[in-house]
């Protein structure tokens, strides 16, 4: 199945800011989150959205994106294997081997070659994500078999040099034709293009130089982190390969839900129910922040809807100084349950507010035909 554009994974165009683009990939992240989100399809609209956010927000990887598509040049390109030939075919470089020789600089198959990169998910509760915290790992991997100490061989033994390649990894295959002398390099038959064959195989790894480890390893979460944020630990991905460097590891944060906050950015975001008399004759009331509780003065006459803002009191910024605010919604709840002396108190405080004017059924009577367009 054929990907889809990325812009249009996030409902954005082309000429959307880096602003923008965030902003639609937080709004599909809270939709599809598997966490909130139980529906079939949400975790693969999650990770669509998430692939499309990790290279439209990144600038190198979208101007790439922009000018080849899902087909990125740097990792072969085009359905192909690239210039750089290799294989039982060759490539470009087998050409030029063929008409002028050999002699071209080719890559070495013996050369050192770093270890793969592993991807981790690592699930926080959304106050973790706020302040940060510390804990172990286990992240299964491959490592150096401690028997034979990568080499492969049983303990006592080396592998030897093989006769055919001289330990080159590749054969030469020379013919003479009326457009000249042809030489073919392939990758070594006897060997596999290692270089090297091992006639008594190490009995733990099987002669492969390497096993299947789980590895405990500490990291730190930092304060202010967010729901898809990654985090690079150097070093700590698959073994190289021929004595090349290892991988990293790359843990993706996933954040679960808050039963009372909302994050947006730095910010916090919650609904703080009101009466109708705290609404309307002004009340201090204790709001929960991310670390105490405060108090907020509500203003008489507020109306359903208004916001207030508590300076400071939001996510630590992940970058740079401070913290983001709290914004609190205030709702008013309309009573249920009353009893006959509530009920006559209202029908009171109706009457004395004059509710049943005629300036008031005027207002009615407009509303009324708004709606029914009379």
């Amino acid at each position: 199945m054929a990907k889809r554009d990325y812009y249009e994974v996030l409902g954005v165009g082309k000429d959307a800011s880096a602003d923008d683009i965030k902003k639609a990939y937080r709004k599909m992240a809270r939709q599809y989150h598997p966490d909130v989100n139980k529906e079939a399809d949400a975790e693969e609209k999650f990770k669509e959205a998430k692939e499309a956010y990790d290279v439209l927000s990144d600038d190198q990887k979208r101007a790439t994106y922009d000018r080849f598509g899902h087909v990125d040049p740097n990792q072969g390109g085009f359905g192909g294997g690239g210039f750089g030939g290799g294989g039982d075919f060759g490539g470009f470089g087998d050409i030029f081997d063929m008409f002028f020789g050999g002699g071209g600089q080719r890559r070495n198959p013996n050369a050192p070659q770093r270890g793969s990169d592993l991807q981790y998910t690592m699930t926080i509760e959304f106050k973790e994500a706020v302040f940060g915290k510390e804990t172990d790992l286990q992240i299964p991997r491959t490592e150096e078999c401690g028997r034979c100490h990568g080499s492969g061989a049983k303990p006592g033994t080396k592998p030897e040099t093989c006769p055919t390649c001289h330990g080159s990894g590749q054969q030469e295959v020379v013919q003479n034709t009326a457009f000249g002398r042809i030489v073919n390099r392939r990758v070594c038959s006897t060997c596999s293009g290692h270089g090297k064959l091992i006639k008594e195989k190490c009995g733990e790894c099987h002669g492969s130089g390497k096993v299947k480890r789980t590895r405990k390893i500490h990291v730190k979460i930092p304060a202010g982190v967010d729901d898809g944020a990654q985090l690079r630990v150097s070093g700590e991905g698959e073994m190289g390969v021929r004595g090349g460097p290892p991988g990293d590891l790359y843990i993706v944060i996933r954040v679960k839900a808050h039963d009372f906050f909302e994050r947006e950015g730095d910010d916090i975001y919650c609904e703080v129910p009101l009466t109708f008399a705290q609404a309307a004759l002004g009340d201090e009331i204790e709001i929960p922040t991310l670390t105490e509780k405060v108090k907020l003065k509500i203003p008489a006459g507020t109306q359903t809807g208004t916001f207030f803002r508590l300076r400071g009191k939001g996510v630590p910024r992940l970058r740079g100084t401070g913290s983001g605010d709290q914004h609190v919604r205030v709702t008013i709840v309309t009573p249920t349950g009353l009893s006959e002396e509530q009920k006559d108190l209202l029908r009171e405080f109706a009457k004395l507010g004059g509710e049943h004017t005629q300036e008031s059924q005027s207002l009615f009577e407009r509303f009324k035909k708004a709606f029914l367009g009379d």
